[in-house]
Formats: C-alpha cells, structure tokens, sequence
C-alpha cells in the first residue's frame, strides 16, 4: 500500500511540473487558431517557456511570470484562461506569507480584465465589479491552496512517521534477533552448569568413592576385606553410571523416586557410613512431609555434596545430618568432627562442590550456611522455603 502511494506521488510530482508547458503550449494553439498574431505570440510563449525552464525560483521568478502573463493575454484570452493558472500556482508556491496574495491578486486581475477585454470603465460599478471578481478568484485560490499545503504538511508528517516506524521496527528486529541469540546462549550456558553440576553430583562423587575403595583394596591384607573394597567400588560404579545417565536426560536423583526425602536420605547416610567405615547417624525433626521435587533434590545433593567433602577431606571419625521440618523452611544440618578448614580462604573461590552447593540452594531463594575452623570440624547449614508437592 505504501509503495503504490509513493508511486502515485512521484507520478503527480511529474505531472505538476509538466502542467505549466502543457498549459502554455494549449494556450498558445487556441489563440493561433483563433487569430492572434503568430510571431507575436509564439516569440513570447517560448520566452516564457525559457523563463520557467531556467529562471531560479523566488519571487523575482513569479514577478517575471506575472509579467509574461500579462504580456500573453494580450494576445489572446486562452492564456487568461489556461496559462494564468500556471501564475496562481507558482505565487503560492514560490512566494512566502502575504507575497503569495500580492502574487495571486496580480495574476488575478490580469485574468478578470482580460475576461473584460480590459482595465475597467472609471465608473463605480465597473470598478467595484472588476475589485469582486479579482477578490473572489484570489479567495478560492487562496482557500484551495492552503487547504492543499495542510494536506501536503499531513502527507509529509506521515512520511516521515512512517520512515521512523521503519527504522522502529528494523531495531526491533535486530533487537529480537539479538535477544534470540543471548537466550540460546544463556540455554547453553545453562545447561552446561546443569550437566557440570549433575556430573560433578554424580560421575564425579562416584569415581571419588571408587577410588577410595580400590586405594583401600591395595591396602587390605585379608581376601575378605579386599573382596569387600572391590564389591564396593563395583557397586559405586553401577550407581554412577544410572545417576549420569539419569542426569543426561535431567531425571530426578532415583533415591527420590523409591522412597520419600528422609528415607532417601537416611539411606544414604547408612550406605555412605558403611563404605567410609565412618559412625554416621540421620535424625529427623518435624512433620515430615512431601516437598516440591526440586527441593528435596536439592537438599539430596547437598547431603551427598558434604558426604563427599568430608570422605575426601575431613578425616572425620563421626559425622551427622538432621533434617528438620519447620512450618515455612525445611533445613538440612551436616556436622562432622574432622580437620575443618578456614572458610574465609575459601568463601569466594572455593571447590566446585561448594559453589555447586551454594549455587543450588540460592536459586530456590535458599540459604547456605557453612562453619568450620582447623581441627574443629565442619558445620554446613542449608535452608530452603518449605513448598508443598503438589
């Protein structure tokens, strides 16, 4: 639609600026056929003709045309009648504020008195009627002109809307193609902390265990207690390899899936107790009652998280978890007696563990508690708001 009225605009631009030589040349074929002297008349249209051709427009270009008007309507009335047109538009385009009148009554009264076959009779009558109809012509132009200028103003402020809602919407554009592009990579980004965080959660505490199983194997002196370590590791590898694949299709912890939070985790710590030969006891506070899947899992592996810190680390001979159940939090406590560390020295970098634990406790608008100090053990605290399965 927009092009088809640019075209049509561009078509009458052309138009107009063809008009007044279109005039002129009717003009002048009239007046020939009509009598008028042909050397005469054709001398001054092509004047005229060079006149609009090469005259610089201002109002010294409209005062010439005015005079060349009046200069043909001389020679014969079609000018008046056709040409003089051609001095009414051009006054009203090319004269600014109350030029355009003086331009368009000059041209209007040459008009009137050639229609009269000249000046008016010194008689009241004559003049006052020669006055009116100079007066009504330079109305109607005048009416008609500036009711054309505010539709040309309007055209130009449309343009011109229209010329911004383009370059709106070519931002736009290049704004939803740029947001389309941080969302795929905040995707990725994501889903590469996700699996970092899985594995780590997983392969990585896994292959921790094993090879503390099969350190342990090497070390045994009696068969039985080797072939222990190595059922152990064996199993330890078995559960690994279901928890990477279970991650890799962004499955729920399967602990979860065979028994409620604190029975998973009550299995969790007996099992983790009896590979590390470590007394470890479970102890469960409040009503229990089943959470949103996203927050035992979290609470799941921040158990399995500080486990495995204090297995690799601590050297602890004790180690305890309570979960406690609160009306709009529910808390994991993991205490242990081991070597402890200085949390400042690891507050802002830390393990991968750490900032994993950290980092899934904060974004259920949790918090993570972590006291320690060398050889006083470690005391890890995690609190997340109590949402109800379901």
């Amino acid at each position: 639609m927009t092009g088809r009225l640019d075209r049509w605009e561009h078509l009458l631009e052309r138009q107009l600026a063809a008009a007044p030589y279109v005039l002129l040349a009717v003009s002048m074929v009239l007046s020939l056929l009509t009598g008028s002297n042909p050397w005469v008349t054709s001398g001054v249209a092509a004047l005229a003709a060079a006149w609009m051709w090469s005259a610089p427009r201002g109002p010294v270009y409209v005062a010439g045309l005015v005079v060349l008007i009046g200069a043909l309507c001389t020679q014969g009335i079609w000018f008046a009648s056709f040409f003089g047109f051609v001095g009414y538009l051009h006054s009203w385009q090319y004269l600014k504020g109350k030029w355009r009148f003086v331009g368009l009554t000059a041209t209007a009264a040459i008009c009137v008195a050639t229609y009269r076959g000249g000046l008016p009779e010194p008689t009241a009558s004559a003049t006052l009627t020669y006055l009116f109809f100079t007066a009504a012509i330079v109305a109607a132009v005048g009416l008609f002109s500036f009711a054309g200028e505010i539709t040309a103003e309007r055209s130009a402020q449309r343009k011109l809307m229209v010329a911004r809602l383009e370059e709106a919407m070519r931002e736009n554009a290049g704004l939803h193609a740029q947001l389309l592009v941080q969302a795929r990579e905040a995707g990725v980004l994501d889903e590469r902390q996700r699996m970092a965080a899985e594995i780590h959660d997983t392969l990585a505490q896994g292959l921790t265990g094993i090879i503390t199983q099969l350190q342990a194997a090497m070390a045994a002196k009696q068969a039985e207690d080797w072939h222990r370590r190595v059922d152990n590791a064996i199993g330890l590898a078995r559960e690994s390899l279901a928890e990477a694949r279970r991650s890799v299709h962004a499955v729920g912890p399967g602990q979860l899936e065979a028994a409620p939070l604190s029975q998973a985790l009550h299995d969790v710590v007996t099992h983790w107790g009896e590979l590390n030969g470590v007394r470890a006891d479970f102890t469960v506070t409040g009503t229990v009652r089943p959470m949103h899947p996203e927050v035992e899992e979290t609470l799941l592996r921040t158990a399995q998280e500080a486990l495995a810190n204090a297995a690799k680390h601590a050297g602890a001979s004790r180690i305890g978890l309570t979960l406690s159940y609160m009306e709009d939090v529910v808390t994991l406590d993991v205490r242990d007696d081991g070597a402890g560390f200085d949390p400042e020295r690891v507050r802002d970098g830390g393990g991968f563990g750490l900032t994993a634990m950290r980092k899934r406790v904060s974004r259920l608008a949790g918090t993570l508690e972590i006291e320690s100090e060398p050889g006083a053990g470690t005391a890890i605290s995690a609190s997340v708001p109590a949402v109800v399965r379901g």
